[in-house]
């Protein structure tokens, strides 16, 4: 039997040809290029055949340290050919997670994205003596002298070229041979309260988790382009592109996270799934625009919000007829003030857009989907090959993350632990049977760590529970919807609330500094560094109102008593911060002691 992914290049190339499927960007240039059904399905068999010959068997590991590329894609696929395994490392992991990713999986072969993976590896590549050989995807990286292991894509595809016959039969072999057992990817978990554990996600399991996509997002076509933003180490962006390329979608490939801004507008997606910080800025991008409105400006973007909200959220939003007056007003206001708004950010083609990993919060959701943006938001895990529920883009309710995904079986367990079986429930942890029992109850359902509640089919999420703490005064906080609310300020950047055992609650919250410049000038605030802007008085109360404006709808004993402006965001270097860009609490608590305990003084 073949595996669905190991044969799906060849098959969409059967049926599109020469029809693009990836644009992509040089490395050096920028510029964009473009590759078709067929070069994509000869990239990965000629991937396959080097992979052979170079020794890897059936069931093998293959490691992947880079940003997303096409030749990502390409070791990929080349990999489920072979019958081996992809383990993807995020392209900013430290040395000492690449050594304990590739320690565990014993990877012999390890492909590369650019000059800084590289360096990361060969300070790691002490401790992982498993590697013999390595494959760098950047053709600019500079090699050290004394690399014996390392050759650039070129010259590996270069060997696939030249594969002889029998090699090439012996890779047909394996992937007529794949079964859906098979371990197609390890994606290992952001480790936010330990060590990361690697994630067994078999073919079984994409097989199902494509099907019951394409049972729920029937407005997608082989006539839309995705946007690749979202690191494919992510289970979210991975699971998403294969199923893009399940249904012969086109994908541009952002290499770039820092540059996505730009590159929206330049390839105008009409999808691309992302994390709610994306569209926090967007949203707060846009406040700060109606608030600079006066007159009749103002008047008539309130008043088309109004009616946006009236025609997506009560009656699109249900799967209700909307009143003829409702939709002509819509149309009006759609074209005078939303295609302008969605051009400007590049959307105006979109379709829908995918949203997870996070919470989003309902005003930003519904100010998104007023505007014409709709916003397909959903809840899932690595642990379960990406959604356990999503929006129904034609049936959906804000303050919940969606129905339940067709054949996923959802229950509460013990504190309103939502629990999940089904096909895209992984095989367990890698080398980790302990830990892969605790998260399973004696029946097979797996635990998420998340409280919720189950209404009609739709799940609500109510807090996670490794992140849930209690007062002093006994009252329990959920962290994440306090942080999601603030996050929507566009002087805010980042948060973390503090309060475990604590009399009241409190926050570390990293400003947006370009945004909070701009504001001191225009007050003429004056300042010297950074250290002084957040120290400054004026800021300081502004901040201040802010935040009790936004948290007002928090019960009293929620709301962020006292806060600390830092002069420096959280980042992944000193340990704040996962690949994910998920917080690590216990560091945050921990190298922020001084600053906390001053708020409790």
């Amino acid at each position: 039997m073949t595996n669905l992914l190991a044969s799906l290049p060849q098959r969409q190339a059967s049926k599109y040809a020469k029809r693009e499927v990836f644009k992509y960007q040089d490395y050096e240039t920028g510029k964009w290029h473009s590759a078709s059904w067929s070069e994509f399905s000869h990239l990965v068999d000629t991937a396959a055949f080097s992979m052979a010959r170079l020794g890897i068997k059936e069931h093998d590991n293959i490691a992947v340290f880079t940003q997303n590329c096409l030749g990502g894609f390409v070791v990929d696929f080349a990999a489920f050919a072979n019958r081996a395994v992809i383990a993807p490392l995020y392209a900013t992991s430290s040395v000492e997670q690449i050594s304990y990713i590739i320690q565990e999986t014993e990877a012999r072969l390890l492909f590369i994205g650019g000059q800084q993976q590289y360096d990361e590896w060969r300070a790691a590549a002490v401790d992982c003596p498993s590697v013999e050989n390595v494959v760098v995807f950047d053709p600019h990286v500079i090699l050290a002298d004394d690399d014996t292991t390392a050759i650039y894509y070129d010259k590996f595809l270069a060997m696939g070229e030249e594969a002889a016959d029998d090699v090439k039969t012996m890779v047909a072999r394996r992937r007529e041979a794949g079964e859906p057992s098979d371990l197609a990817t390890l994606i290992y978990t952001s480790g936010t309260t330990g060590v990361p554990k690697g994630v067994m996600l078999s073919h079984a399991n994409f097989d199902e988790a494509m099907r019951i996509h394409l049972q729920r997002l029937v407005t997608c076509s082989d006539n839309d382009l995705s946007l690749c933003f979202l690191p494919l180490t992510h289970i979210f962006e991975r699971a998403w592109s294969y199923y893009c390329l399940t249904v012969g979608m086109r994908i541009a490939i952002n290499y770039n996270p820092k540059e996505i801004q730009k590159t929206v507008k330049e390839i105008r997606p009409t999808l691309m799934c992302s994390v709610p910080r994306f569209w926090e800025k967007v949203y707060a991008a846009v406040q700060d625009f109606i608030a600079s409105r006066k007159g009749i400006s103002a008047y008539m973007i309130k008043r088309a919000l109004r009616v946006g909200r009236r025609r997506n959220v009560e009656y699109i939003a249900k799967n209700r007829r909307v009143p003829m007056l409702t939709e002509l007003q819509y149309k009006f206001f759609d074209k005078l003030v939303f295609s302008k708004l969605r051009k400007t950010i590049g959307i105006e083609r979109g379709n829908f857009f995918p949203v997870a990993g996070a919470p989003l919060s309902d005003t930003i959701n519904e100010f998104l989907h007023a505007c014409g943006i709709s916003i397909i938001y959903g809840y899932g895990l690595s642990e379960t090959t990406a959604s356990v529920s999503c929006y129904d883009p034609n049936d959906y309710r804000l303050g919940t993350v969606g129905t339940v995904m067709p054949d996923v079986q959802v229950r509460l367990g013990e504190n309103n632990e939502i629990l999940v079986k089904g096909r895209t429930v992984m095989q367990g942890y890698y080398k980790k049977p302990e830990e892969t029992a605790s998260v399973f109850t004696a029946d097979g359902w797996f635990r998420t760590g998340d409280a919720g509640k189950v209404e009609d089919g739709r799940i609500v999420l109510t807090e996670r529970i490794k992140d849930l703490f209690k007062t002093s005064n006994g009252k329990y906080i959920a962290p994440q919807a306090i942080e999601s609310c603030l996050g929507g300020d566009k002087y805010i950047e980042q948060v973390a609330v503090i309060g475990d055992q604590r009399k009241y609650v409190t926050a570390i919250i990293v400003p947006a500094y370009e945004d909070l410049s701009e504001y001191a000038r225009k007050m003429q605030i004056q300042y010297r560094t950074l250290e002084d802007l957040v120290r400054n008085k004026e800021i300081i109360k502004m901040i201040e109102e802010r935040i009790a404006r936004l948290q007002s709808g928090f019960a009293r004993f929620e709301q962020i008593k006292r806060f600390t402006l830092l002069p420096h965001a959280f980042t992944m270097e000193r340990g704040e911060l996962t690949n994910t860009l998920k917080l690590r609490r216990a560091i945050i608590n921990k190298l922020y002691s001084k600053e906390i305990e001053a708020m409790y003084a």
